[in-house]
């Protein structure tokens, strides 16, 4: 049983049609599994200060895998092994990344571990002056393993994707998803909220363990070396760097977002994440799906001086994400209470919580557009061989969410009229904690201006004009939406009194039913309007999308 296990992690799959359905599917288990992951939270903390601790306990763990094993990101590695391999010098080369990288890290991570207490103070100064302070740094302290071990996994990856065990590769975000998740179940009971640190770091090591057999196989496993050649090291980052920089600039803004939501009510962090995971489903499916779709087009247009199918390649991405993003984001807004209660109401998570991560999760998706448009335009600056701009526009974005974020809560606070307008919109009235709807507004606020920018300097560098085809999108698409939404709310209130809405199968049967009548509203006016996306859609599907050459994911 075990050798026949063996056999199918190690099988090499050429066929490209192969590959991607694989890759679809376990990206589809891994977001089940988030969804349980994230449920069993809610279950047994709710939005409480010991969700709290855990969700601060990961972001400076978290911060340096951004800053510093994002370098070495299976995306910026397979080019290099390639040409490794081609030359004979792949295991030389994999010796001196592996032992540069570990190096490095391992020394940042002992100096945030002597550290630690510092930086916590400065990022969550309410939480350290709890009796779970010291908590909160030994968690923090646990899960410094956990960008090492990732760090490395990403080493690993480059070489089970160059060598298209892409099962392997598929399986292992799973198998982190599912250590967290035993961590909840088994680790919880035996050490308290410690045993969730080590559950994240069980995870990693699952992430990192299911690739050793088949690098070993492949005769390509790192080792550590006595003399490091600086030359390839330093190309490596040169590579990785202005990418690195833009994650780690986006990534600081939200990590002082969570700082600002520690400052608030507790659960205040739980909540906040919560939301944030939530909105991240649907971007995930548009905005990630069509920018990493639009990548090795607009790669080979631009290296091909096609500058004009460059620009209707783009064009055609942005029609596309603002067509699926104006239904998603309406459904979410109308239908966010049901979201929430159906994926976190549960055990520990009372209706309060619902309440205020639903208002919460409404003002991330108001930027689901823009996200998605952002994300195309920074790959198609990459496929343009221009990566400045990119980490500059960022930069910029970052800079604008962390001002609104403190703009935002002192106008909270200093305005009571204006703290009344906004609960009462959202239906969050006495609520402990509603100032961090604005940390998400803020967050809005930052990804909208950073979408603007993009479209603006695109423009100059790249001569793309507004097509008349695209308002024409966003009109069809916005005005359709908003009826569909209208119908999806007349719906609920019908649906109000037939389903017992104190069960989890009476909230998800009102949502899915109330969605189901605004989805077909949505699209009999698409039709009606004569929607030509509507009709790309019909036709793709006609034509048998399990039959068309998938583009292989980033």
């Amino acid at each position: 049983m075990v050798r026949k296990l063996l056999r199918v992690m190690g099988r090499q799959i050429e066929g490209l049609h192969d590959a991607a359905y694989l890759l679809a599917f376990f990206a589809i288990v891994s977001h089940l599994l988030a969804v349980v992951r994230d449920r069993l939270f809610a279950h047994y903390f709710g939005a409480s200060q010991a969700l709290d601790i855990y969700y601060a306990a990961f972001k400076i763990p978290d911060f340096i895998f951004v800053a510093v094993a994002s370098t070495v990101s299976f995306f910026v590695l397979i080019p290099f092994l390639h040409a490794h391999l081609e030359r004979g010098t792949a295991r030389e080369f994999l010796n001196s990344v592996f032992t540069a990288f570990f190096g490095i890290i391992t020394l940042l991570a002992i100096g945030a571990y002597i550290t630690m207490p510092f930086w916590l103070e400065i990022l969550f100064e309410p939480l350290m002056q709890t009796a779970d302070g010291p908590l909160l740094v030994k968690m923090s302290r646990i899960m410094l393993l956990s960008p090492i071990i990732l760090g490395i996994s990403n080493i690993y990856l480059s070489i089970t994707q160059t060598e298209k065990r892409f099962f392997v590769y598929a399986l292992s975000p799973v198998l982190y998803n599912l250590g967290i998740i035993l961590g909840i179940l088994f680790l919880y009971p035996v050490f308290g909220i410690t045993g969730l640190a080590y559950g994240v770091i069980f995870g990693a090591l699952l992430h990192m363990a299911i690739q050793l057999p088949v690098i070993s196989q492949a005769g390509l496993v790192p080792r550590f070396i006595g003399r490091v050649h600086w030359p390839t090291v330093r190309a490596v980052v040169a590579t990785s760097l202005p990418r690195t920089l833009a994650l780690t600039v986006s990534h600081a803004a939200l990590l002082i977002l969570v700082a600002l939501a520690a400052q608030s009510d507790e659960g205040s962090v739980a909540i906040f994440t919560f939301a944030h995971n939530l909105q991240s489903v649907p971007l995930s499916i548009i905005g990630i799906s069509y920018s990493v779709a639009a990548f090795p087009t607009l790669a080979a247009y631009f290296t091909g001086g096609e500058q004009d199918k460059f620009n209707r390649s783009m064009m055609a991405a942005v029609r596309h994400i603002l067509f699926w993003s104006f239904p998603a984001l309406v459904l979410f807004i109308v239908l966010r209470a049901q979201i929430v209660r159906t994926v976190l109401g549960t055990g520990e998570f009372t209706w309060a919580d619902t309440r205020l991560t639903a208002a919460v999760v409404a003002l991330f998706v108001v930027s689901l557009a823009a996200q998605g448009i952002t994300m195309l335009f920074i790959r198609g600056y990459y496929a343009a061989g221009k990566t400045l701009k990119p980490l500059v526009i960022s930069t910029i974005g970052a800079v604008v969410t962390v001002i609104f974020g403190y703009i935002g809560l002192d106008v909270f606070a200093g305005n009571e009229t204006f703290a009344y307008f906004v609960e009462d919109m959202l239906r969050i009235a006495n609520i402990p904690g509603t100032e961090i709807v604005m940390l998400a507004a803020a967050y809005t606020l930052g990804m909208i201006a950073s979408a603007l920018i993009f479209w603006y300097v695109y423009r100059i560098d790249f001569g793309g004009t507004f097509p008349k085809r695209l308002y024409r999108t966003m009109t069809q698409s916005a005005s359709a939406s908003i009826l569909a939404g209208v119908a999806t709310y007349g719906m609920l209130q019908v649906l109000d009194d037939i389903f017992d809405l104190g069960t989890l199968i009476g909230v998800f049967s009102q949502g899915l039913f109330a969605g189901l009548v605004g989805i077909f509203v949505g699209i009999v006016l698409l039709y009606l309007m004569d929607n030509e996306e509507l009709a790309e859609v019909w036709t793709t599907l006609h034509h048998k999308l399990w039959k068309a050459d998938p583009v292989r994911v980033e």
